[in-house]
């Protein structure tokens, strides 16, 4: 895979990929005093590679203060919304990030930290919907011999050894310590785990896809709101009514939107009880009403 990227970017097998064309978005946080100097190098490999590329600068911290949210989920949402724009602007149809092997095992471990469940260890997936991950089978050492050996000069992100943060508390201190006390593969280990959990969490998806489609009363995206069978919910399983309530609203949002376990358990005991015109607004963007014999989810974005 490293192997076909370098040669893409480098043109040299255009003859097989006709018709193709890739572009490049780069996101300035305007955190590092060395962030202009990354985008200067991402801009002028693009023109040496005559390949497009396109900017934006973003105060992150700003943007994380302004919605009181953790200065790396500012920025993950910064990007891909960039990506996005770009993608439109360009009429591309894939957004390809460079997530590698131990980024996906560095989510899976903060998730497991995080009492996310089941769904939180499958980690990282290869591709959804519009978003692919070339590199998610590499292992970061793997990415590091193999710009030795093309004379690659990559761009070192110096927070990526700053430990005030999660994930870097997870790199540079746990996984070295499991890997030292334990078992160096530890980074192969977790990734088998996470594709074990991958092929049931994926048959347990489908099933909920299909109790949904027997639920739904309708789907009214444009107006910000679902709405469900009460009575038919309430016959499900437990586990089937958190995995319904959580499609529903991505459905709706596109994520998750914040919702943790609490706000699921509330969310099905306002259902159990079945009384007219309660609601519950586990955080600002959503609103869950329980009215005439149905469950509304509701933006309120």
């Amino acid at each position: 895979m490293l192997d076909i990227l370098y040669r893409i970017a480098n043109k040299q097998i255009d003859n097989q990929l006709e018709g193709f064309e890739f572009v490049v978005a780069h996101v300035n946080h305007l955190i590092r005093k060395e962030a202009k100097e990354d985008e200067e190098y991402v801009k002028r490999f693009c023109e040496e590679k005559q390949i497009k590329f396109y900017c934006k600068s973003i105060d992150v911290l700003k943007l994380a203060n302004n919605n009181k949210i953790g200065t790396e989920e500012a920025g993950r949402l910064a990007r891909y919304q960039f990506f996005e724009e770009v993608m439109k602007e360009t009429g591309s149809h894939k957004i390809a990030v460079a997530h590698n092997k131990n980024d996906n095992v560095e989510t899976i471990m903060m998730h497991f930290i995080r009492g996310s469940g089941t769904i939180g260890l499958k980690g990282m997936e290869a591709k959804r919907e519009n978003l692919i991950r070339p590199l998610i089978d590499c292992q970061r050492y793997e990415i590091e011999e193999y710009c030795e050996q093309k004379g690659l000069n990559p761009r070192i992100d110096k927070t990526n050894f700053d430990n005030i943060y999660t994930r870097n508390k997870i790199r540079n201190v746990v996984i070295p310590y499991l890997q030292q006390e334990f078992n160096p593969n530890i980074i192969e280990t977790i990734d088998r785990l996470a594709k074990l959990v991958k092929v049931e969490e994926d048959y347990i998806d489908k099933q909920v896809q299909d109790v949904y489609q027997q639920i739904v009363v309708k789907e009214k995206k444009e107006f910000g709101q679902i709405i469900l069978n009460l009575k038919k919910f309430n016959q499900q399983e437990k586990v089937i009514k958190a995995r319904i309530i959580l499609y529903t609203i991505t459905r709706l949002f596109g994520n998750s939107c914040g919702i943790e376990k609490i706000h699921i358990e509330d969310i099905v005991k306002l259902c159990e009880n079945n009384i007219g015109n309660k609601f519950l607004t586990p955080n600002k963007k959503i609103k869950v009403l329980v009215k005439n014999h149905q469950i509304y989810f509701i933006s309120q974005i």
